[in-house]
């Protein structure tokens, strides 16, 4: 039978590793001579991260996914207390990196190279998360889940679904996605290229 909470993940998963390959592609092309435009657009890639996959997406794997998986097999109990930590630790990550882009916004460039580090590992780290978890969880809890499971995952997956992952849109969070989709280059959004002048 389909099973609806195994593609919200993968499309929820998608989203976000667009939203941060786009913001290091954004970082490593600089903020040329459009530096509200590039910050505004970072910090609302930040929030973005910080309001779905930290705060709607990663319980639901804690607290429905992970626990259904650790019944059926035990086996995978260290890769689940690796996943565990990690959405440990990713709120705190993502606020940490809040704070860096408001250093270097604020402070200038020389607090640019703290962001540019921290970013890069953030991204790393959440891209191996994702990563392990379509490796290991996802391919046990297709095979050895019941039906019974999987309705109660697709129920609790198809709330709050993130917008940008085929998810009904939130007028709450309208001006959100609109300085995301509107402001920010492709791939992830549809604005203009950063200007950056002439050299010479």
């Amino acid at each position: 039978m389909p099973k609806a909470a195994l593609q919200i993940i993968r499309d929820e998963h998608a989203a976000v590793a667009a939203v941060l390959r786009s913001m290091l592609a954004m970082v490593a092309a600089g903020e040329g001579d459009e530096p509200e435009r590039f910050f505004d657009v970072l910090r609302a890639m930040l929030f973005y991260i910080d309001e779905f996959p930290e705060r709607r997406h990663h319980p639901k794997e804690s607290d429905l996914l992970f626990p259904k998986v650790a019944r059926v097999a035990p086996e995978l109990m260290p890769v689940i207390r690796r996943l565990e930590t990690d959405h440990v630790k990713g709120e705190g990550k993502v606020r940490e990196l809040q704070h860096l882009l408001l250093a270097w916004e604020l402070l200038g460039d020389a607090r640019r190279e703290d962001f540019v580090r921290a970013a890069e590992e953030y991204v790393r780290f959440y891209l191996d998360h994702m990563h392990a978890e379509e490796q290991h969880i996802m391919p046990a809890a297709v095979k050895l889940l019941s039906d019974d499971d999987w309705a109660q995952l697709d129920a609790a997956f198809e709330q709050e679904r993130d917008p940008l992952a085929g998810g009904e849109r939130d007028p709450g969070y309208d001006r959100l996605f609109t300085r995301i989709v509107l402001k920010a280059p492709a791939p992830i959004g549809v604005g203009d290229e950063l200007h950056h002048a002439s050299a010479g």
